[in-house]
């Protein structure tokens, strides 16, 4: 069952008086559960198609529907309520209030609705640090933690309203090697859980380990590639086929 979909979605961005198309009719769908991943090149349009889909962005043609409801319908307050009770967002350079500590900046998106339910959020909110790791970071400002553990916060806030996707806009592309792998176990490990993750990135070690990969250039899909589950032992294998098809289709 499809829980996020695209049909002939398009974009065009105005630089001063020139028109550039970004995606160009870009039709996709989205299953329940699916672990996709999006490539392509500087410039190509996957961040912009992830924001399409997640209502983070208007289109200027196309639809889009998420768990049956048209996004393009929908008031900007309630594509705000749909995006903080039903998604989850995890970016490169995860954004964070200076005047809070870790424990609060996850809180913060959820309190709007549970106020009434302060200790019930503040335990799910420690179990889910406790989960990714970070629990004894709670107490401590956002200077005082690595890259690391930030986007680990960034996941536990992203997963904090228990979202039916998380989407990730090159969530591992500020981090060293260690630390993008251990931020791909999680998502992983949280995709296994039955969240579906959307994730936009350039590298193929990351795409590797996703399950379906939509490859894009100039606006549009022009590619894709099912992969089986990753069990850990197979990324070099998996590496070949992704970077085969970038050689493949040119990008």
């Amino acid at each position: 069952m499809n829980i996020v979909s695209g049909e002939q979605i398009a974009k065009t961005f105005q630089v001063g008086k020139e028109q550039h198309p970004v995606l160009l009719d870009v039709s996709v769908a989205i299953n329940e559960g699916e672990f996709i991943s999006i490539m392509g090149p500087s410039g190509c349009g996957k961040s912009t198609l992830l924001y399409a889909l997640s209502g983070m962005d208007s289109i200027d043609q196309g639809q889009v529907i998420f768990d049956g409801m048209d996004l393009t319908t929908l008031s900007d307050k309630e594509l705000a309520d749909l995006r903080r009770t039903k998604m989850g967002f995890v970016f490169q350079q995860p954004t964070f209030l200076k005047s809070l500590n870790i424990l609060d900046n996850i809180l913060l998106p959820a309190m709007r609705d549970e106020r009434k339910n302060v200790r019930a959020l503040t335990e799910r909110a420690l179990q889910i640090m406790n989960k990714m790791g970070i629990a004894d970071l709670a107490k401590r400002d956002i200077t005082q933690v690595s890259g690391g553990q930030l986007q680990r916060a960034g996941i536990c806030r992203a997963l904090i309203s228990n979202p039916q996707v998380i989407f990730g806009d090159e969530p591992t592309g500020a981090l060293n090697s260690t630390s993008a792998q251990e931020i791909m176990d999680l998502l992983t490990s949280i995709n296994r859980e039955g969240t579906t993750v959307m994730l936009v990135t350039h590298d193929p070690k990351i795409a590797a380990r996703t399950e379906r990969i939509l490859f894009m250039s100039d606006g549009a899909i022009v590619n894709e590639l099912r992969l089986p589950r990753f069990t850990g032992a197979d990324l070099d294998d998996r590496m070949v086929k992704v970077v085969s098809t970038m050689q493949k289709i040119g990008i």
